[in-house]
């Protein structure tokens, strides 16, 4: 086999402001694997360095050192080239990146889609949540409001960013009372009282659950005793001793931060039988990274609305995957689905 990779840089529609960072852009790598067979499969490592710590640069190192892995293999062992490529010290994006080449290969190969291969229904939906993108109220009261008319029954505002209580009461006027709200931190405060004081200015709109508003399994786990919001982890879900830690209501688990689809089903059954429930989330992902979580969502369910409704963010990407009425239809060809 034979693994190849280009960049590819993405504008989106509209600055996205976090906590992190302010985007304009997205960068990936797009990644094929070709079989001996003739058969050519597809995935993508997302790292975002501003979120993970990994560099545009550093994936691309991890993915010359899976390439030399899997340079001359003719039999796709999923498990024993995964173990490998953990082995390799590559970052997880890009052992992500292998592991959906191979669920694709083994999907196209065999005819059948990835969510068949994990168990799942063929006519699987996923029910998402629409992302707020706008930094100030009118912005993001339109936007919840358009968001609802097209049938999303759940929005997600990042928060720490500035009039965060203004932002999301007008959002709640908007959407009204009926619609969940998400509240998404990116671990915007740096202690409890302040993350606390930052929670309680919230609550007041109802919302579903604030994803990371500290860093940290034990920040996260002091915080969750007095929170008057559910807490979900994201950041801090790196790895076992966190996923599995049991310290948050939920857990965000995303395909790139896992490590792919195999990894993340392992992260998932970790996180709930530590007590969590567990959604899925976009990294600002490409089509493969989409369609790869689609599928392992599918593996999942039920599961709560995820995250995954990303792709309309950006202007020059189509979106092969959108949501009606605030639900994704699992991508039902072979391999991961992608055409």
């Amino acid at each position: 086999m034979r693994l190849s990779w280009r960049r590819t840089r993405l504008r989106l529609r509209a600055p996205f402001a976090t906590a992190f960072a302010t985007l304009s852009e997205r960068e990936l790598l797009e990644v094929e694997l070709h079989a001996d067979d003739g058969t050519t499969a597809r995935g993508e490592a997302a790292p975002l360095e501003p979120y993970d710590g990994v560099s545009l640069d550093a994936a691309e190192e991890g993915l010359a050192m899976l390439a030399a892995l899997v340079a001359g293999v003719d039999d796709a062992d999923r498990k024993s080239l995964l173990d490998a490529a953990w082995a390799s010290g590559a970052p997880a994006c890009a052992v992500a990146a292998l592991d959906l080449a191979l669920w694709d290969l083994a999907g196209q190969q065999a005819g059948r889609s990835v969510a068949e291969l994990l168990g799942a229904p063929s006519a699987a939906r996923i029910a998402v949540n629409a992302t707020i993108a706008a930094a100030d109220r009118a912005g993001a009261a339109a936007a919840g409001a358009t968001a609802v008319a097209a049938g999303f029954g759940c929005l997600k505002l990042k928060v720490g960013i500035g009039d965060d209580a203004g932002r999301v009461a007008a959002v709640r006027a908007a959407a009204g009372p009926t619609t969940s709200l998400r509240v998404d931190a990116n671990g915007a405060w740096v202690n409890e009282p302040e993350a606390l004081g930052a929670l309680e200015a919230l609550a007041p709109a109802g919302i579903e659950l604030a994803e990371e508003p500290m860093h940290g399994v034990e920040a996260l786990r002091s915080l969750r005793a007095s929170a008057p919001i559910p807490i979900a982890m994201d950041e801090t879900a790196c790895d076992a001793s966190a996923w599995g830690s049991g310290a948050t209501d939920l857990v965000c688990l995303k395909l790139s931060r896992c490590g792919g689809i195999s990894a993340l089903l392992s992260a998932a059954r970790a996180a709930r039988a530590a007590g969590s429930e567990v959604y899925l989330a976009s990294n600002l992902d490409g089509p493969a990274g989409i369609a790869g979580a689609l599928h392992a969502a599918a593996a999942i369910a039920p599961i709560p609305a995820c995250g995954l409704a990303t792709l309309g963010l950006f202007a020059d990407q189509g979106d092969p995957f959108a949501p009606v009425a605030g639900e994704i239809a699992v991508p039902r060809g072979p391999g991961l689905g992608l055409g």
